[in-house]
């Protein structure tokens, strides 16, 4: 008895591997694959640093907010850094555990807090009693340079009372 290669569903000798042709798209589509694997993989990576540098920027300019519970009345409305009041500049750094050694203290962020007489639209009679209190922390992430800024408001009768006596 004699069965066909077609029948028998073996193929002839010369048949039995892929094609070139079968073979680069087949390379072609994993190298697609690995390719976006590393970039989702890279991308998150950064994002993931990103989100951790914005979250330190807001931490930093939450302490300074937090601080001015410390001070009285008097020290916000007469405050330079040189009388002990609120300072304008401020350096601090974000250093994960274990990267900080010597010099390197990992990310730079530098500070300002900007105070001044409180703009009320439409005016109000205690405007005098408040204070405007901006605090705007920069850094520089890779190559960009990046910005948090958060401001409030001070007032003469407010929660620092509970701390000083004016």
């Amino acid at each position: 008895m004699r069965i066909s290669a077609a029948a028998s569903g073996k193929l002839p000798g010369n048949s039995r591997a892929f094609t070139l042709a079968e073979v680069v798209v087949g390379v072609a589509v994993m190298s697609v694959a690995f390719v976006s694997l590393y970039l989702g993989m890279s991308g998150g990576f950064a994002i993931t640093q990103t989100a951790r540098e914005n979250l330190r920027a807001t931490q930093i300019i939450i302490e300074r907010m937090e601080g001015l519970r410390l001070y009285n009345w008097n020290q916000l409305v007469h405050s330079n850094a040189s009388n002990g009041g609120l300072p304008t500049n401020f350096t601090s750094y974000y250093y994960p555990n274990g990267l900080a050694s010597g010099t390197n203290k990992g990310v730079r962020y530098d500070g300002t807090m900007r105070w001044g007489p409180a703009s009320l639209s439409p005016s109000a009679s205690y405007a005098d009693k408040m204070r405007s209190i901006t605090v705007t922390v920069t850094w520089t992430s890779g190559v960009r340079s990046r910005t948090n800024t958060m401001w409030s408001y001070v007032s003469q009768y407010g929660i620092q009372n509970y701390v000083f006596s004016n």
